[in-house]
C-alpha cells in the first residue's frame, strides 16, 4: 500500500526544466518497481537505480544557480502561507478587513498559538492547486487595504503583548491602477513603520517568493528566516532585466547579479537564519519543511523572551541600520 502511495506521488509529481535528469530516473525507477514480482527479482538494479536517483538529486540541488533557485521558490506544490498556520498554529481564528475598505485575501492573518504560546500570524497566500483560489487570494499580492489590515493586526498582537509570526510569499504587492488609487505606496509604508514600531518581537519567514516592497512590508522584522531555496528580490528577475537590458530574456543575468539567494543575502546581512529544506526543495516534502520551519522559528522566538518592548524595538532598528555597514 505504501509503495503504490509512492508510485503516485512520484507520477503526480511536477518538475522543473532543468530537473529532467532527475524526471528519466525516476521514470525508470516507477518501470523496474512495475516489472518486480514473484517470478523476477531486480531488487539489486532497483536499489541501484533508486540510490543513483538520489544522488543526482542531492548534487543537483546542492550548486543551483540563482535563476534555477527562483524556479524553486515559485513551484507550484510548493508549501503556502496556510499550509503552514495549519501545521503549525492551534486554534487558528483567522481576523478579516482593514476597517476602511474591503478584506484582502493576498494577506491572510489571524491569533493562534504556536507551541502552547498565543501568537499572531500574518502571511501571503498566493493560493492554490486550482485557479479559482489562485484568483481570490490575486496570486498572493496584496492591495492597500490588506497592508492595513496587517496594521491593524500587528497593533492589537502589541496591545495584548503576542509575538507576530510573518510568513512572506509574494511577486511583490499588486502593481494596478485600483491599488494606487487606494494609496498602494501609502500603505505599503505605514506597514513598514508598524513593523519597526512593535514592542514585541517578530520574526519573519520567506517561504517562496520575497517580492521587493510587498514583502518588506511584514518583514522587517528583528529575525528574518529564508528558506533555503527561496529568493528575496528588490524586483523580479524578469522585470530587473527588462529595466536594466529592455529585455526580459536577460533574467538569468538578472537573477545572478541582484543577489536574491539565502546564502547570498546572509553574507550581506539581509537576513539571520537559512532554514534547510527536505533535499530536491519544500515541495517534495511539504511536511518535512514546515516542520523544520517551525523548529527554527521557536528557537528566533526564544531569543527575546523575557526581553522589554524597549530593547525589542532598539534591536530591531539597530539590525537593519547595521545592514551594509561591514561592507
Amino acid at each position: 500500500m505504501e509503495q503504490k502511495s509512492v508510485e503516485r506521488t512520484v507520477a503526480a509529481r511536477t518538475y522543473l526544466d532543468f530537473e529532467k535528469p532527475i524526471a528519466e530516473l525516476e521514470s525508470k525507477v516507477l518501470e523496474l518497481r512495475g516489472l518486480e514480482g514473484d517470478t523476477v527479482s531486480i531488487s539489486d538494479e532497483l536499489r541501484k537505480l533508486e540510490q543513483k536517483a538520489k544522488t543526482a538529486l542531492v548534487d543537483m540541488y546542492a550548486k543551483l544557480s540563482p535563476w534555477q533557485k527562483a524556479q524553486v521558490a515559485r513551484h507550484q506544490d510548493r508549501p503556502h502561507c496556510l499550509d503552514y498556520i495549519e501545521q503549525l498554529i492551534e486554534e487558528f481564528t483567522p481576523l478579516a478587513g482593514d476597517r476602511y475598505f474591503a478584506e484582502d485575501q493576498a494577506i491572510v492573518g489571524g491569533l493562534g498559538r504556536f507551541r502552547g504560546r498565543s501568537v499572531m500570524v500574518i502571511g501571503h497566500e498566493k493560493g492554490g492547486p486550482d485557479t479559482e483560489s489562485r484568483i481570490r487570494h490575486n496570486f498572493g499580492m496584496a492591495m492597500p487595504e490588506g497592508y492595513r489590515k496587517a496594521v491593524r493586526l500587528m497593533e492589537m498582537a502589541d496591545k495584548f503583548g503576542m509575538p507576530v509570526i510573518t510568513l512572506v510569499d509574494t511577486a511583490g504587492a499588486y502593481p494596478g491602477i485600483s491599488a494606487e488609487e487606494r494609496g498602494q505606496a501609502e500603505a505599503i509604508a505605514r506597514s513598514t513603520d508598524c513593523c519597526l514600531a512593535l514592542g514585541v518581537p517578530i520574526i519573519s519567514v520567506v517561504i517562496g517568493e520575497g517580492g521587493s516592497g510587498g514583502a518588506v512590508a511584514i518583514a522587517s522584522a528583528n529575525r528574518i528566516l529564508m528558506l533555503e531555496h527561496s529568493i528575496y528580490t528588490v524586483a523580479s528577475p524578469e522585470a530587473a532585466a527588462s529595466i536594466l537590458w529592455r529585455d526580459a530574456n536577460k533574467r538569468i543575468d538578472a537573477a545572478t547579479n541582484m543577489k536574491i539567494t539565502a546564502q547570498d543575502l546572509e553574507a550581506l546581512g539581509v537576513i539571520d537564519v537559512i532554514v534547510r529544506e527536505p533535499t530536491g526543495g519544500a515541495h517534495r516534502d511539504p511536511k518535512l519543511a514546515i516542520e523544520i520551519a517551525g523548529e527554527a522559528i521557536a528557537k528566533a522566538l526564544a531569543e527575546f523572551d523575557g526581553k522589554p518592548p524597549a530593547e525589542i524595538r532598539r534591536q530591531r532598528h539597530d539590525r537593519f541600520l547595521s545592514i551594509g555597514r561591514t561592507l
